[in-house]
């Protein structure tokens, strides 16, 4: 480990509470996308000042961060070969303050696919998770491993595939854990313990149930009707639990092909789900009437051309889905707006590929998959971009974030940070 006693004085009380602008988990605070943060909608003709940017290998890990350090996974060489690594920054500096490696993974050489110029292999598909003083990952190789936060020691770790019967899947596991309340929640079990909930502070088991297997996408927290809930999408469709007790809630079936690797999307009573390979998309309306849970199909659009998202989950506001919708369309695919409750495409622009989006405010941040950041209006009587620049080299199919006014984005190359802060940034 890379460690120096001033940071580590910072880390242990920085670490101590997340703030609102933290980013804890994929997709946010909320599992959404969303965050209540702000940035400037007006950048520099030469674009968003860069605060850092620094290599960042293998993968498409996003980031996590709590107040001053950021998390993410990446794949490094250690001990001679090449392995899936979490690595902890400082927010502000980029400087590495620890490592420490998951395990050994299997790679595909880079620049097989995706638009010109825009090469970088695989690796690290997950995101950790980070809650009070703990960092969660969860390994290609489904290995769930609790770390602390501020020296990255060891806090306890389960295999899922030798202590659970687990099983995996083809290109490994990609989801991310999902914190909820005292648990930590996550997929990949054998039957009768396919999905898991553990302590999140001392790992031991909370519950374990379901003969399920798991597809790529993340599970979601959501409050639906009242209720709060974990859900989801694996190869049988999508699948709602109570989060303490692992009680299923609801069902909705939907059909598994190859890859699905983007989160569902809760809207209300509506549950908006996709998949590529010619699986494309659905939404179910759920009920609860006398005790009982029930998912109705409120529409279906099969295939790759309409709604098919491929592992670009979509964010929403005001009832609209705004994201990229295509399949394997590098450095061409569309962003769409979609009303979700109906699946009616409102409009779409072309010239993305299969990068990432979150919601910042009325606002729509995207990644393009050749590394442009792109600002544009989350406006469903059009496409109206108030702000563009590209900001890295190498394959970009992960989730930015945004905290404290920076955007942290990354590639299979690089990592940068850039300052946003609407107090700052259009000077």
């Amino acid at each position: 480990m890379n460690w120096t006693s001033p940071l580590l004085l910072v880390s242990l009380a920085s670490l101590s509470a997340l703030n609102a602008s933290d980013w804890p988990q994929y997709r946010g605070p909320k599992s959404d996308g969303s965050t209540s943060d702000r940035i400037a909608t007006s950048w520099p003709a030469a674009g968003p000042a860069v605060v850092w940017k620094v290599p960042s290998t293998g993968g498409f890990s996003s980031f996590v961060i709590a107040k001053g350090h950021v998390f993410t996974q990446e794949l490094r060489e250690i001990d001679s070969a090449q392995q899936e690594t979490v690595v902890a920054r400082s927010a502000d500096t980029g400087k590495e303050i620890w490592q420490q490696a998951l395990g050994t993974m299997k790679i595909n050489d880079g620049g097989q696919s995706g638009a010109k110029g825009n090469d970088g292999g695989d690796g690290p598909r997950s995101t950790p998770s980070i809650d009070g003083n703990h960092v969660l990952t969860l390994s290609a190789k489904l290995v769930l491993t609790c770390f602390d936060a501020a020296t990255g020691n060891t806090v306890w770790r389960h295999d899922l595939l030798k202590e659970y019967s687990g099983r995996n899947i083809s290109w490994m596991n990609a989801a991310s854990p999902v914190v909820e309340g005292k648990l930590v929640l996550v997929g990949g079990g054998g039957p009768g313990e396919s999905l898991l909930a553990f302590n999140k502070d001392t790992g031991d088991v909370a519950w374990k149930a379901f003969d399920e297997k798991v597809t790529h996408a993340t599970p979601v927290g959501a409050t639906i009707l009242g209720t709060r809930q974990v859900v989801f999408f694996l190869q049988s469709g999508l699948l709602s639990v109570d989060p303490k007790t692992g009680a299923e809630l609801w069902r909705h079936p939907f059909p598994y092909k190859v890859s699905t690797a983007a989160s569902p999307v809760v809207a209300g009573d509506i549950v908006y789900c996709s998949a590529g390979y010619d699986v494309g998309a659905g939404a179910a309306r759920i009920s609860h009437t006398g005790g009982k849970w029930t998912a109705e199909p409120v529409y279906r659009f099969p295939g790759n051309k309409l709604l098919a998202n491929h592992w670009s989950t979509p964010v929403l506001n005001n009832g609209y889905l705004y994201g990229m919708f295509q399949f394997k369309e590098y450095g061409s695919g569309p962003v769409k707006c979609v009303d979700v409750k109906t699946g009616a495409v409102k409009w779409e622009q072309s010239g993305f590929g299969p990068g990432q989006v979150i919601l910042v405010g009325d606002q729509v941040l995207a990644l393009s998959d050749a590394g442009e950041l792109v600002l544009f209006k989350a406006d469903p009587s059009g496409y109206h971009e108030t702000a563009r620049a590209t900001v890295l080299a190498g394959k970009c199919w992960t989730t930015p974030v945004v905290s404290n006014g920076r955007v942290y984005a990354r590639s299979a190359r690089e990592a940068v940070c850039l300052d946003l802060n609407p107090k700052r940034a259009s000077r």
